[in-house]
């Protein structure tokens, strides 16, 4: 069971700060705000870099990763896809002040809810940020059991321009 949350973990994190589980490769969650505002520098593809920062369960969270993102839009939707894995989710952004931007991904699994907060800021064809995770696992009774949350800093660098589709 320890290894089965160790590779979930690790796999989930990949997808924003490296990926998703590619079994779980469908629509994660839907929803978006604030998309009028979203600098058009932050569609396209992205080479990321995380390093765990911190952590209340190191054995659960890999120390660093690196993966791809393509971020698009679709209308009003932003859709973060992973080209090596097939992994796909749709994101819904907290908040955009300047050229920084909040989304976040929350993913129900049997009785365990992840909550994935990525927080970064553009500058050019670069951005930095953390990524928030915290893994809740839930009772019979849907009362809080345990919850086991990382600190990732991120870095990224753009692959290939914008991936804008407008309606």
């Amino acid at each position: 069971m320890v290894n089965f949350i160790k590779i979930f973990l690790s796999l989930i994190l990949f997808l924003f700060a490296v990926t998703f589980v590619p079994v779980y490769a469908t629509t994660l969650s839907a929803g978006i705000s604030h998309d009028e505002e979203i600098p058009a520098d932050l569609f396209g593809t992205w080479r990321v870099v995380s390093k765990l920062e911190a952590t209340d369960s190191p054995s659960n969270f890999k120390n660093s990763g690196l993966d791809i993102w393509n971020l698009s839009k679709f209308g009003d939707v932003i859709n973060l896809t992973n080209p090596v894995t097939g992994a796909t989710a749709y994101v819904r952004v907290e908040y955009v002040k300047n050229n920084t931007i909040k989304f976040v991904k929350e993913g129900n699994y049997d009785n365990q809810t992840l909550i994935d907060t990525v927080e970064i800021t553009l500058s050019g064809n670069k951005f930095t940020g953390k990524n928030y995770l915290s893994l809740r696992t839930y009772s019979a009774d849907n009362s809080l059991k345990n919850e086991k949350t990382a600190t990732y800093t991120l870095r990224g660098d753009k692959i290939s321009g914008t991936s804008i589709l407008e309606k």
